[in-house]
């Protein structure tokens, strides 16, 4: 008898954790139900949202002027040339004043070669001509960064008809 009693009472234990058991996974249940709901509405929100912002993209693109292609461009040029200018005496500098020195030579360069007068030899009423170098040759030269620029730069020097120079990288570097 005493062992059908505890036997009993081991069943009646087992019988009692599983229905907490239950009762837990019920109450998981509803929480998570509850939380998805208002994560759902954030998730239509967000997609509404990103929605706007596209179009408002696209609106803001077909409102601004396009640039002119650069075949347009290359027509208006007069005077093209392409340079490799030699950089080896920018390393006779101190290191942390190499790459803006390499900057200047490039501008010297150029200058002295396309025949781009200072503006102290200009006329008054004439427009002074202006140096343009291109985001592309100021990054190849600050690649390393401002200690260790090329040792020589390979560029297209393009004057236009007004008498403006302007610098581009090379094609093929």
């Amino acid at each position: 008898m005493e062992e059908e009693s505890e036997v009993k009472e081991e069943e009646t234990e087992e019988s009692e954790g599983e229905e907490h058991a239950e009762e837990a996974v019920e109450e998981t249940k509803e929480v998570t139900e509850e939380i998805e709901e208002p994560v759902e509405a954030l998730e239509d929100e967000e997609a509404v949202e990103e929605e706007v912002e596209a179009e408002e993209e696209v609106s803001a693109v077909e409102e601004e002027v396009k640039p002119p292609r650069r075949r347009e461009v290359e027509e208006e040029f007069v005077e093209e040339r392409i340079y490799t200018i030699p950089l080896g005496r920018v390393w006779i500098a101190p290191r942390k004043k190499r790459s803006p020195r390499a900057m200047k030579m490039i501008k010297d360069f150029v200058k002295r070669h396309m025949k781009l007068k200072p503006r102290g030899e200009m006329e008054e009423e004439e427009e002074p001509k202006r140096l343009i170098i291109s985001n592309e040759v100021n990054e190849r030269v600050w690649r390393r960064g401002i200690e260790k620029p090329p040792r020589k730069v390979r560029v297209r020097a393009a004057k236009d008809k007004d008498g403006n120079i302007t610098v581009f990288l090379a094609e093929g570097d």
